[in-house]
This record gives C-alpha cells, sequence and structure tokens, in this order.
C-alpha cells in the first residue's frame, strides 16, 4: 500500500451520525393523555401509543406536531399552544431523536383519522398507563412524570 493510501485511511473522519426526528403529542385533558392503539404498521401492532409521525424536511418541530395531530386525529393545536415536555435520543433505527411535547388547549374533538394504522383511541390517566406500550414511550412517559426533559434510551 502507498504511503498516500495510508495517509488517507488513518485520517479518515468518522462518519457523522444521522438521526430520524419524531415528534409525540401529548394530549392532555386533566390528568388524562390520549393514546391511539397501532394496528397494521408492521411495528408494535396492538400496542398505545401516542399520536406521533416523522418530521419532514423543512418543518420545524412544533410544524410536524401540529400537522400530525391534525392529520391523525383532527385536532386543531395553535403554536402557542405547545409545550416542550421531553427529548430523548432513542438507539432504535440507527438513532431517532424523539421531542415530546403537552398541549392542554386545541380545537375539535380528538377522532380516529388513520384507521388503517390506529384501531382506536382512548384517554388513559397518566399515573395508570395502558399495560402494552411500545417501550421507549413508556419510559419517556416516566421521564415527563418526574420533570426530567432529557433521556438516552437504547445506547
Amino acid at each position: 500500500m502507498s504511503q498516500t493510501a495510508t495517509a488517507s485511511a488513518t485520517d479518515a473522519k468518522p462518519q457523522r451520525h444521522k438521526v430520524t426526528g419524531d415528534v409525540h403529542l401529548l394530549l392532555r385533558r386533566g390528568d388524562e393523555v390520549l393514546f391511539g392503539r397501532r394496528r397494521n404498521t408492521g411495528f408494535e401492532d396492538g400496542a398505545w401509543h401516542l399520536p406521533s409521525g416523522h418530521l419532514e424536511a423543512d418543518e420545524s418541530v412544533v410544524d410536524a406536531l401540529i400537522r400530525e395531530a391534525d392529520e391523525e386525529i383532527g385536532v386543531r393545536i395553535e403554536p402557542n399552544d405547545v409545550r416542550f415536555t421531553h427529548i430523548m435520543h432513542n438507539s432504535s433505527s440507527g438513532g431517532r431523536i424523539a421531542f415530546f411535547f403537552t398541549a392542554r388547549t386545541w380545537q375539535g374533538e380528538p377522532v380516529n383519522r388513520e384507521p388503517d394504522k390506529c384501531g382506536d383511541l382512548k384517554w388513559f390517566a397518566a399515573d395508570a398507563l395502558p399495560d402494552r406500550m411500545i417501550a421507549y414511550c413508556r419510559t419517556a412517559m416516566a421521564h415527563i412524570a418526574e420533570s426530567r426533559p432529557f433521556s438516552i434510551y437504547g445506547w
């Protein structure tokens, strides 16, 4: 091997970590939080999960949350009614950043607008969460209950 090839391999910088951004909505009605039961997704079908979705290109996390709330449960949330709640660096799928936001004020009644991916919507007391949940979401909810704004999961 030539000296140039050896130097190039030795001096190579580590590959940058790429992450997917997720947004999660804690729609709060008093002490209750709205969850949807996943179906036909191929991942954790039957588990309860917060209304959520992926961050799209050229979209802020708040804009993504507002869009997902409308798409999934038909409620309209104003940007000023969104409160940051938690952020989690999750190791799944090679690395994700999960943003959790709370809204206590919205317009419209929550309805299941994605029946092909959601079997049911149900309110659960924040201190009596459903038995079957996606594990990282249950962990995030525990951090949120303790007012911890940041966590790392699965690394």
